[in-house]
């Protein structure tokens, strides 16, 4: 009973129904040997002896991974390919289109989309994207649909894909009318402006929910091996303008560690990358146990912050570094100093602490892909990629072998 009981509790946690209790939604596979996962119709070439376990993409083509008429839910999204080098993850572009849309709720490179902004693959399960060997790619976050999807995989490079291998497991199913569409972005920017937030989401409008992030920062080597993640994520909900409703209060604190960032990787947040050698760091924070939803728009920004002691950022500036100091700190509540409030006051001011970690706005070569559920199928907002030129121009080197703090 006690064990029984532990997965009856689970399942509903999951707002899902107990393993052991049957449904009628009846199970499909998009697949080379199945594209639109229609019953009794997989495997039909080479008499079923794996006659079309994988496509070929061309130079500058695509192809349709597949295509459900009717309602249900996507469950999972496996893939592996011949070549899995940092340019060709960025160079192809997976797009999913809900219910006849004009617009793809999801256009983002597609190494990226699960998880791997910068590029390199690596081995990592969290709740909703996987690598079991750092070999292909696992997505099981649930993206119900009404009337129909439809899954393209474009090649921007200039050489042609000679392997795609996938499976796209789904249930036919009713959906509830008030269910979300599932959406994902891409968004870059290689030197950010010092004081100016990284957008994480543009402002979408409409009744949805903000489910998380997976973020790759690449230090600007003008600050040396000073700590760059101090920078609150901020949310803007429903009407919120200059001041958001919820905000954080470091990089490192939203993604659930404290005092730097090293390496780890857990269910909800987690940090695969954090190469303090080469200054890059990718870590990823979800939504689940802590649900983000808003009625009417929403919009997410990460602000661009490092910090350092006075003396160091004092030493930066000297050397021209672009940065902005806005506090010290030199230990308890009673002696933070704020430089902008009022008059702003520059380092050299007599009447400032000698010494204190200083915070001040910097510029880093910034990546995010973000997922959220809204209420409308097509697209948010026009987040057209960047040519491929731009999406692999700053790619960072391949992590070291060992991880540590900063």
């Amino acid at each position: 009973m006690p064990m029984l009981s532990a997965l009856l509790l689970g399942a509903l946690a999951a707002g899902q129904p107990p393993m052991y209790q049957y449904q009628s939604s009846q199970p499909g596979w998009l697949s080379p040997e199945n594209r639109n996962g229609s019953p009794g119709q997989g495997a039909k070439e080479n008499q079923g002896a794996k006659g079309h376990p994988y496509d070929s993409i061309p130079a500058h083509g695509s192809i349709t991974l597949g295509t459900i008429k009717g309602s249900g839910v996507v469950h999972r999204i496996w893939m592996t390919l011949s070549d899995r080098s940092a340019k060709r993850l960025r160079a192809l572009r997976l797009e999913v289109y809900w219910d006849g849309a004009k617009t793809p709720a999801i256009s983002v490179p597609l190494g990226d989309f699960f998880g791997f902004d910068t590029g390199h693959m690596f081995a990592f399960q969290n709740a909703l994207f996987a690598s079991p060997e750092g070999r292909s790619f696992v997505a099981t976050v649930p993206m119900p649909f009404r009337h129909g999807a439809r899954f393209v995989l474009h090649n921007d490079a200039d050489t042609p894909l000679k392997q795609v291998f996938y499976d796209i497991d789904f249930t036919r199913q009713p959906v509830a009318t008030d269910a979300l569409y599932f959406h994902a972005n891409w968004h870059h920017v290689h030197r950010t402006t010092p004081g100016r937030a990284f957008t994480l989401l543009p402002k979408v409008h409409g009744r949805g929910r903000f489910l998380g992030a997976s973020m790759a920062v690449v230090t600007n080597p003008a600050y040396g091996d000073s700590w760059w993640g101090e920078g609150e994520v901020k949310m803007y909900l429903d009407g919120d303008r200059r001041h958001p409703t919820l905000a954080g209060t470091g990089t490192e604190d939203y993604v659930g560690s404290g005092y730097g960032l090293g390496h780890y990787a857990q269910r909800d947040t987690g940090t695969p990358i954090a190469d303090s050698k080469h200054g890059v760091w990718l870590f990823y924070r979800y939504h689940l146990p802590d649900p983000i939803f808003f009625a009417h728009d929403f919009s997410a920004r990460l602000q661009q912050i490092g910090g350092a002691p006075k003396a160091t950022v004092q030493a930066m500036q000297a050397k021209g570094a672009p940065l902005e100091p806005i506090t010290i700190d030199p230990g308890g509540r009673q002696h933070f100093v704020q430089l902008l409030t009022g008059r702003k006051r520059a380092l050299d001011d007599a009447a400032l602490p000698a010494k204190g970690w200083t915070n001040f706005y910097r510029s880093d070569d910034v990546t995010a892909t973000v997922y959220y559920y809204l209420d409308r199928p097509g697209a948010a907002f026009d987040a057209q990629l960047p040519p491929l030129t731009k999406r692999i121009a700053d790619l960072p080197p391949a992590p070291a072998k060992t991880t540590d703090q900063p």
